[in-house]
């Protein structure tokens, strides 16, 4: 990911490379060329929405909406009017005859239609990702070990938790699960949609899950299985993507409550009319009563809202983020508080290490041989450039296990009796040797607290300078003595100051967390941007600030891979998990990142954002635009009673019949015209909160006022040319 990039231009309508494979159908045009990627309005979409939008009329599935229940309920009405008329038993004639009440039966049955199918459509491209991921699931055979160690081969249906499997190269991986042995590389595109193998071994809390569907390209791996059928991954990211799981989230429930509330009052209104036009000595029609309801209850925002919501999950799916509820992906959007990773996210994670400082009183070779010991069988990045570094030296030196010498390298191997690895806890690392010594690096002042007198004032030194250069100094000590120092060396990406200023002009606080001396956490902070910092920072003093800022009323969002995040990834408002991660981290999170990128968290809160201010600018307007129907409908019901009411007809509205149902067109082409943006969003600049509000009252409250005028008159032109009504 570009990180150059400011959240001025991030693409939230595109996404990344599983999404574009998803949406891209049809193969690749002639010439080798790849077929686009199809947007909103795909024609096959489209198509395939048509019937889940009629599905969708069903009255019990449209009661969970009880704005357009209601007009549903107003368009079985006008049509038994316009059939009671039809067949004589009520007939009316004249301008209020069977020709003006079908069509404002049409009108009101395509008003519900259009919300249903702007719904249908919203879901239309997460049915067709689930598609594509049933091809991904099938049965497959699964070699489980019994208890005598022999294997049995069984479909990948009968799988269980804690059953362990071993998969060649070649095959299917048949279910989720932990590695715990081997070393291999695995294909993931089935689920990332990067083609670029992955390795995979024990032991680690970034490359020890697998999951199922995906191919082992090399060597042999053994797994704990770690999901039943039917709770894999595969199979939550199926439910999750086509809605089938899709709950609404509070801020949702509690619009749809006002809504429903603003039916009710918008409904008595109109019912008292009839009375009263009687008692003025007016006949009010039915029809026009009920399009006088349709066209005042907010039927605009009624019928985009669940569309809204549902497009928002899918615009971070398309950033390859699996959210496991539409309520996590809400509340990105009013996170104040984001906990970053030092290591990966504000870094790029590549510690590599750049020096051996000797202690005094220690030789160059012993300090250097010590290091190279208690890193022989770290495989981790920084382990492997620890051992590059001591060999490098030691081949300089002329000491044994230098660059060349294997044998060398392969008799301090087998000096190894126990390995120790890290532990966040300890933050330490090393080895015992089959004399007992004990060789162990980490963190400097766990280091040192194992030493008596701790660090010699010349290592303490050093380290305030290794750490005010931003690099992260490593202690190494035998038993209770220090032998030295190692200077491992990372970068902070590029753009992130920039993004993170972005941030702070939102009103969002950026926290880096890293195990760093604070020196050198001080250090980074300074360089990235960001306006706070944990240093040396254990899984209980992360769980201990989230709780702190919850308590003061923020709302946290933070990001982690290993098991000793899980508990701060549950406490979180906002947790995302690495796909790469260990599975009680996925467990723990709301949301996965299937391509392992920890800053995809600041673009999943930018959609957050755009969702929340999509959905409150598509109620300002929807609520606005009721001022030019009141202009519209009310003088035509009433005009042949009170001919003063004419002056309110501001549109020069044709005839009282055309007004009515110009007003009624409009009120159901405004839910089709708005799909859209609904669905796209509204574009997302980062502001402050009250620079945003003046913008969208500006656009949406005064558009929403200006924009029906205009439309009903132009609608009117076009309905009295036709001789309409």
């Amino acid at each position: 990911m570009n990180l150059t990039r400011s959240l001025m231009s991030v693409d939230l309508g595109r996404g990344t490379r599983r999404f574009q494979r998803f949406v891209t159908l049809g193969g690749a045009k002639p010439g080798g060329q790849a077929p686009r990627p199809r947007g909103v309005f795909d024609p096959a979409l489209l198509r395939a929405a048509i019937p889940h939008a009629f599905r969708k009329l069903d009255p019990r599935l449209l009661i969970k909406n009880p704005v357009m229940f209601v007009v549903e309920i107003t368009a079985v009405l006008v049509t038994i009017t316009a059939l009671a008329n039809v067949s004589g038993v009520e007939r009316v004639t004249g301008a209020n005859g069977l020709g003006f009440q079908v069509q404002i039966a049409i009108w009101l049955w395509f008003t519900v239609l259009f919300a249903t199918y702007a719904e249908a459509v919203a879901e239309a491209r997460g049915r067709a990702q689930a598609a594509t991921l049933r091809k991904t699931r099938s049965e497959t055979t699964a070699h489980r070990r019994r208890a005598d160690g022999t294997l049995e081969d069984i479909g990948s249906s009968e799988l269980r938790k804690r059953d362990i499997i071993v998969v060649q190269e070649g095959e299917t991986i048949p279910g989720d699960g932990d590695v715990i042995e081997g070393v291999a590389y695995v294909n993931e595109a089935a689920i990332t949609g990067e083609s670029a193998p992955v390795l995979k071994e024990p032991g680690t809390d970034i490359r020890s899950s697998v999951t199922g569907g995906t191919t082992l390209t090399s060597d042999r791996l053994v797994i704990r299985v770690t999901a039943d059928p039917g709770e894999t991954f595969l199979d939550r990211m199926i439910a999750l993507v086509e809605g089938a799981k899709r709950q609404r989230t509070p801020n949702e429930i509690a619009l749809a409550i006002l809504l429903a509330g603003l039916t009710i009052v918008f409904l008595m209104a109109t019912v008292t009319l009839r009375p009263f036009g009687t008692f003025a000595g007016a006949a009010v029609d039915t029809v026009a009563l009920v399009a006088l309801l349709v066209c005042l209850i907010p039927t605009t925002i009624g019928g985009l809202l669940s569309a809204i919501g549902i497009a928002g999950m899918d615009r971070v799916a398309r950033f390859n983020v699996l959210a496991m509820s539409g309520r996590a992906v809400e509340a990105s959007g009013d996170v104040d508080v984001i906990l970053l990773d030092k290591t990966g996210t504000i870094t790029y994670g590549n510690r590599l290490a750049a020096a051996i400082t000797k202690a005094p009183g220690v030789t160059e070779a012993e300090a250097v041989t010590a290091a190279l010991v208690a890193s022989i069988r770290d495989e981790t990045p920084e382990g492997r450039s620890i051992v590059a570094l001591a060999r490098e030296r030691l081949a300089t030196l002329g000491q044994p296990g230098g660059t060349t010498d294997e044998v060398g390298l392969a008799r301090l191997d087998a000096d190894i009796a126990e390995e120790l690895p890290f532990r966040a806890e300890t933050r330490t690392s090393g080895v015992k040797t089959q004399s007992g010594q004990l060789i162990l690096k980490g963190a400097v002042d766990a280091i040192a607290a194992g030493v008596d007198g701790g660090l010699p004032p010349e290592l303490l030194a050093a380290t305030d300078r290794i750490a005010d250069l931003g690099a992260t100094p490593l202690a190494i000590r035998t038993d209770g003595r220090v032998l030295g120092l190692i200077e491992l060396k990372d970068t902070v990406k590029e753009g992130l100051p920039a993004r993170f200023a972005e941030f702070r002009r939102m009103g969002i606080r950026t926290v880096m967390i890293t195990g760093d001396n604070p020196r050198t956490a001080a250090t980074i902070a300074r360089e990235a941007g960001v306006d706070d910092f944990i240093a040396q920072a254990t899984p209980e003093e992360k769980i201990g600030f989230i709780r702190k800022e919850q308590a003061d009323g923020h709302l946290v969002a933070m990001t982690g891979d290993g098991t000793n995040d899980a508990p701060a990834l549950a406490q979180s408002d906002v947790g995302m998990a690495m796909n790469s991660g260990t599975s009680a981290a996925k467990d723990a999170a709301n949301m996965v990142d299937l391509d392992s990128d920890p800053t995809k968290l600041l673009e999943v809160i930018a959609i957050g954002k755009q969702l929340l201010i999509t959905r409150g600018s598509i109620t300002t307007f929807s609520i606005s635009n009721d001022i030019a129907k009141y202009f519209a409908i009310l003088p035509a019901i009433f005009v042949s009673v009170y001919p003063e009411l004419e002056a309110l007809n501001v549109m020069g509205l044709a005839t009282p019949q055309s007004a009515i149902l110009s007003a009624v067109i409009f009120n159901a082409l405004i839910i089709i015209a708005l799909v859209p943006l609904a669905l796209r969003g509204v574009g997302f600049r980062p502001a402050p909160a009250s620079q945003l509000l003046q913008r969208n009252l500006l656009i949406y409250g005064l558009g929403g006022i200006i924009a029906p005028f205009i439309g009903i008159k132009a609608i009117d032109l076009a309905v009295a040319a036709l001789n309409l009504a």
